[in-house]
C-alpha cells in the first residue's frame, strides 16, 4: 500500500473507534514522508488521548494548530486551541492552558460573524467559573454553550452545555430540574451523535452528579452504561478511572468492600495513567471510607492523607477515624470548620450525616440537631431516596440523644426500609443497631435484641470490624432497666460514691455527658436520687 493508501486506511480506523490502532497508523504516517492535514493531526491527537499518551496528544495539537493557521483556516485553528485548553487545564496545567484559551479568543476577535468555534471558547471560561465557585456565570456560559450548540447543530455542543446546566441547577437546588437536565444530555449520547472525548465527560458528570445528591439510582444506572461505554472502546484509557471510581461506589454502598478496594485501587492507577493524577484523590478518599468501615484505621489515614496530597479534602472521613480512636476534640474542629466554610447545597448535603455523628459524639447536642435539621430540609427539597435515608437517621440519633426513643423508633425505621430499597446493607444495619437502642430506652428488651442481633449478623457478614464489636458489646448488655453499656459503667462510678467531675475524668468525658447519662439512668430505672441509683446497681449485681 502506498501512503495514500495507508493515510485512507488510518483514517478508517479511526472511524472504527479503534484507538490504539489509530493511533499507531496515524503517529507512524506522521514520522514518515506523508504529509498530514490539520485534521489528520487532530485525529492523531484524539486517538492519543484516548489511549493515554498525553504528550503526543498536546505536541499532535499544536502541529494541527499551526497547519490550520498556515492553511488560513481560522476556525480550525480556534478549535485545536480550544482542544490544547482543555487538555492541559484537564491535567492541571490551568495557566499554560489559559494562554491557549487567549489565544482562540484572540484569533475569533479577528473574525466578523457568528461562529460554532465561539461555543467551544466558552467552554474552558465555564470551567474556570465553576472551579472558582461563580455559578451564576457558569451558568450563562451554559446556556450560551447550548444555545450555539442547537443553532449550528452540534451534538457536542448540546450536550455538553445542557450537561452542564444540569449539573448547575443541582448546585443552585434545584434538583428535579437538575437531574432533567442530565437526563437530556444523556439522550445526545445515547443517539450517538457525541464525540467519544466529549461523550466521556458528560456520562462521568452524569454520574458524578447523581452521586453529589445522593440519586444512587440513576447513578448505579449510568455506571452500568458508562462500563458497557468503555468496554466497547479497547485500549481506551481516559474515563475509565471515573468509571472505576464509580463503580467502586456502588460496590461500597452495596456492601462488596473488597471490590471496591479494587475498584479504587484501578482508578489510581487509570488516573495516573492517563495524566490526571490530581483526580486520584477522590479516588483514595473513597478507598479511605471503605477501609474506616472494615477498621483498618492505619491504613485509612494513609489513604486520608494520600487523597490530601492530591488536593482532596480527606474530612469527614479522617474525621470519623480520629473519634474512633477517641480523638473527640480533633474530630470536632475538624467538622465545625467545615460546617463554618461556604458550600452549596448539594455539598453540605455530602457532610451533614457525618457532621451529626460527630457533633452528637462531641456533646455539641444544639449543632447536632441544627445539622439534622439542615439535612431533612435538604433532603425534603431534593427528593433523592439516600438523601432522605440519611436525613431519617441522623434524626433519629438526635432524638435519642435528647431523650425522645419513640421519636427515634419512627426515623429510624423508616431510614432502614429506605436503604433496604437501596440494597445498602451496612447502612440498614447501623439503622437497625440505633433503632435496638431506641427500642431499649424504652423498655422492649425483647425488640431492642432482636434488632442489635440482626444488626450484628449483617456487620459481621460484611466484614465491618467496627461495627460489629460496638453492637456485641450492645447485645451483651442487656442489664436490667435496659442501660446501655456505658451507662452501667457510669453508674457502677457513682455507686463507688464518685462525683460528676470524677466520673468525667475517669472515662475521659465531658461532665456535660455525665450528666446526660445520669439522667437516662435515672428515667430508665425510675429513680431520683444517685442513692438510689447506687441501691438498684448493688440489687442486680451491676458492681
Amino acid at each position: 500500500m502506498g501512503i495514500v493508501d495507508d493515510l485512507l486506511s488510518a483514517r478508517e480506523t479511526y472511524e472504527r473507534r479503534e484507538w490504539v490502532a489509530a493511533y499507531e497508523a496515524l503517529s507512524g504516517l506522521n514520522k514518515s514522508s506523508a504529509t498530514l492535514e490539520g485534521e489528520d493531526f487532530v485525529r492523531l491527537a484524539t486517538a492519543a488521548y484516548l489511549t493515554g499518551r498525553h504528550n503526543d496528544c498536546i505536541q499532535a495539537l499544536q502541529r494541527a494548530y499551526q497547519t490550520n493557521l498556515d492553511a488560513g483556516d481560522v476556525p480550525a485553528a480556534v478549535r485545536s486551541a480550544f482542544w490544547l485548553a482543555m487538555v492541559l487545564m484537564d491535567a492541571g496545567e490551568s495557566a499554560v492552558g489559559g494562554g491557549w484559551v487567549a489565544r482562540a479568543q484572540g484569533l475569533l476577535d479577528g473574525v466578523a460573524g457568528d461562529l460554532v468555534e465561539r461555543g467551544y471558547v466558552l467552554i474552558p471560561v465555564m470551567m474556570r467559573s465553576v472551579f472558582a465557585g461563580d455559578f451564576a456565570p457558569a451558568h450563562d456560559c451554559a446556556v450560551q454553550i447550548t444555545a450555539y450548540g442547537n443553532r449550528f447543530g452540534d451534538p457536542d455542543l448540546t450536550a455538553m452545555g445542557t450537561s452542564s446546566q444540569g449539573r448547575l441547577a443541582l448546585y443552585a437546588g434545584r434538583v428535579p430540574e437538575g437531574l432533567a437536565l442530565l437526563d437530556e444530555a444523556m439522550a445526545c449520547i445515547m443517539a450517538g451523535a457525541v464525540s467519544p472525548i466529549f461523550a466521556g465527560h458528560v456520562y462521568c458528570s452524569m454520574i458524578e452528579g447523581c452521586q453529589e445528591v445522593s440519586d444512587f439510582g440513576r447513578a448505579a444506572e449510568w455506571t452500568a452504561a458508562l462500563t458497557t461505554w468503555c468496554d466497547d472502546q479497547p485500549g481506551l484509557v481516559p474515563f475509565t478511572g471515573q468509571c472505576a471510581v464509580h463503580r467502586g461506589q456502588i460496590m461500597r454502598l452495596c456492601g462488596a468492600f473488597d471490590e471496591a478496594l479494587e475498584e479504587f485501587a484501578d482508578a489510581v492507577q487509570r488516573y495516573v495513567a492517563a495524566g490526571t493524577g490530581p483526580a486520584a484523590g477522590l479516588a483514595l478518599a473513597e478507598r479511605g471510607d471503605v477501609l474506616r468501615i472494615r477498621g483498618r484505621f492505619d491504613a485509612a489515614e494513609a489513604a486520608y492523607a494520600e487523597a490530601l496530597q492530591h488536593g482532596h479534602e480527606p474530612h469527614p472521613g479522617l474525621a470519623l477515624v480520629w473519634l474512633a480512636r477517641g480523638r473527640v476534640a480533633a474530630a470536632v474542629a475538624a467538622i465545625k470548620r467545615l460546617l463554618a466554610e461556604p458550600r452549596d447545597p448539594v455539598h453540605r448535603s455530602q457532610l451533614l450525616p457525618e457532621a451529626v455523628e460527630i457533633l452528637l459524639a462531641g456533646d455539641e447536642t444544639e449543632l447536632a440537631a441544627e445539622a439534622s435539621a439542615e439535612l431533612s430540609k435538604i433532603a425534603n427539597d431534593f427528593g433523592c431516596v439516600g438523601l432522605r435515608a440519611m436525613a431519617g437517621c441522623a434524626s433519629g440519633q438526635v432524638a435519642l440523644v435528647h431523650g425522645a426513643p419513640a421519636t427515634a423508633v419512627g426515623e429510624l425505621r423508616r431510614a432502614g426500609q429506605l436503604w433496604r430499597e437501596l440494597g445498602a446493607p451496612y447502612e440498614a444495619a447501623r439503622c437497625r443497631a440505633l433503632l435496638g437502642r431506641a427500642l431499649r430506652a424504652l423498655g422492649d428488651e425483647d425488640s431492642a435484641v432482636a434488632e442489635l442481633a440482626e444488626a450484628h449478623d449483617s456487620f459481621a457478614r460484611l466484614g465491618a470490624a467496627p461495627a460489629e464489636h460496638e453492637t456485641a458489646d450492645l447485645l451483651h448488655s442487656s442489664a436490667p432497666g435496659g442501660l446501655s453499656q456505658r451507662e452501667i459503667e457510669v453508674l457502677r462510678l457513682v455507686a463507688a460514691g464518685k462525683t460528676n467531675p470524677e466520673i468525667a475524668a475517669t472515662m475521659f468525658l465531658s461532665e456535660k455527658t455525665v450528666a446526660r447519662h445520669l439522667s437516662n439512668i435515672f428515667r430508665k430505672l425510675d429513680v431520683t436520687s444517685r442513692t438510689a441509683a447506687a441501691a438498684f446497681a448493688f440489687e442486680h449485681r451491676l458492681v
